[in-house]
């Protein structure tokens, strides 16, 4: 196989253990200049242990880690930077107390003097012009108050800015798991335009993303490289069995009539935005999918629809107890310091009561169903929650809303960082609870997972703009909705 560069990453049998969790057993990755490389696996392969590594944010308990020629015996993230490998994590590391500038300020010392917030907002504002155009991102914003896609955006810029030194390598673990179909593209665009530059790993569930722009492919399993390849020596269903498992064909949903679901009790009752917008309504039994450009008043609905649960709400309508899966689990879904047990049980105490205290042995057995039901990677409920790779500390967030008495189960961007076979698995088990009963207001920034919803509400600027029924959904109707102005 013929290299596209010289060879400037080799890391060569990479071991590193958790505890009892081997992480990485003896991993290998070689990253050539002028290259992307697509990084697959299901939670848990060991991907983005094995980026850590390369950054120099956790030491490898063995191995060889080779860069631009030379064994690296006393490596860091510093000696990393340095080198010109720059890393955007899964989980977001921006300061969400500083504004974007002094954010890229913090990332670049060499913006000193008088006059640095000046150069750093330059430095930023103008990568994001490159890689996002229209992004409508200030370098004055607070990172707080920005929506996770728009700091992800920020995250991604920061990463390509460049000041003193030199720009080599960048990984990209999950990059657009926060941002829509057209800020994705976007981004996919820009890495294909500097690939001559800078070279890229990209880390990716979607594999239509692997596929479409990476020059070579690197699967792993159970924490080793088990096959690497030409681009084109995979499609998806190559892909998906080398990853270890057959891609299942998700059962098509099939949608109630609209006179069936008028029949069946109402769950919620919604106007956002402005009064000339359009009306959401969820009945029993249905699963509502919210779509639209990222940022446009699909989170904000879900939030109120969850206040409202609990305290009534003049515009809004909520009829059943609401459980949410927030999309940015960091901020809004784990508890850090708590066990998986812990996690996926807080939301069901009052059924695990025998008395006035909780049962130890309720709370094991619930968390046990829930993690062999929905196969969280762990031999122990009772380990820490951060000892789980972050699409199966998603998972634990589902088990927890599924596992609870919630009959409405509101889900903003759930699949962030899940694997193929796992996303068909939950899928399904979607499909299950809504014909249980359980209703399902579903955003997501994936057109393929709209097609598991009756109908798809479509937002622009925080208002209902369309109403598309299940045989209406399509990237295209969605995206021509997106653009489309209120009446």
């Amino acid at each position: 196989m013929a290299a596209e560069g010289p060879n400037i990453v080799s890391l060569d049998g990479v071991e590193k253990r958790f505890g009892a969790v081997r992480a990485l057993d003896g991993a290998d990755l070689n990253v050539n200049a002028d290259e992307c490389v697509g990084l697959v696996g299901h939670n848990g392969a060991g991907k983005s242990t094995l980026m850590h590594v390369l950054a120099g944010a956790i030491a490898p308990d063995g191995g060889r880690i080779i860069l631009f020629g030379e064994k690296q015996q006393s490596y860091s993230a510093a000696r990393a930077k340095a080198l010109g490998i720059r890393c955007v994590f899964q989980e977001l590391s921006l300061c969400p107390n500083l504004t974007v500038a002094e954010n890229a300020r913090v990332f670049h010392p060499a913006l000193t003097g008088l006059n640095w917030r000046r150069k750093a907002s330059a430095l930023i504002a103008d990568k994001l012009d490159q890689i996002f155009p229209d992004h409508g991102i200030r370098p004055g914003d607070l990172v707080q108050d920005l929506s996770i896609g728009r700091r992800q955006m920020v995250e991604v810029a920061r990463a390509f800015t460049v000041t003193t030194e030199p720009l080599r390598l960048v990984i990209l673990d999950e990059p657009t798991s926060s941002l829509d179909a057209h800020t994705a593209g976007q981004l996919l665009a820009f890495t294909r335009r500097v690939r001559r530059e800078v070279s890229c790993i990209l880390i990716s569930h979607l594999l239509s993303e692997i596929l479409g722009n990476c020059n070579r492919i690197v699967v792993m399993r159970d924490g080793k490289a088990t096959a690497a390849d030409r681009a084109e020596a995979f499609d998806r269903d190559k892909l998906v069995a080398a990853m270890g498992g057959v891609e299942a064909r998700a059962a098509p949903r099939v949608a109630p009539s609209r006179e069936g679901a008028r029949q069946a009790p109402l769950r919620v009752r919604a106007r956002p935005g402005p009064k000339r917008g359009g009306e959401l309504i969820a009945r029993e039994g249905e699963i509502i999918g919210l779509a639209g450009l990222a940022g446009h008043g699909q989170t904000d609905l879900l939030l109120d629809i969850f206040s409202a649960a609990a305290h009534r709400w003049r515009d809004m309508e909520v009829t059943a107890p609401v459980a949410l899966i927030p999309g940015d689990r960091q901020s809004d879904g784990i508890f850090p310091l708590w066990s998986i047990l812990e996690n996926i049980t807080i939301s069901s105490l009052k059924k695990l009561r025998r008395g006035p205290l909780i049962s130890p042995r309720l709370e094991d057995k619930l968390a046990t169903l829930w993690r062999d039901k929905i196969r969280i990677r762990t031999p122990n409920v009772d380990n820490g929650i951060l000892t789980l790779s972050g699409g199966n500390q998603q998972k634990a967030l589902f088990a927890r809303a599924l596992g609870s008495d919630a009959r409405i189960v509101l889900m903003d961007d759930p699949m962030r960082g899940v694997d193929v076979a796992t996303k068909l698995e939950v899928y399904d088990l979607i499909r299950e609870e809504a014909r249980a009963g359980r209703t399902f207001l579903w955003y997501t920034t994936e057109t393929d997972e709209l097609k598991n919803c009756d109908h798809v509400y479509v937002f622009r600027n925080g208002a209902i703009v369309a109403d598309l029924s299940h045989a209406e959904i399509s990237e295209e109707n969605v995206i021509h909705s997106s653009f489309a102005e209120l009446g």
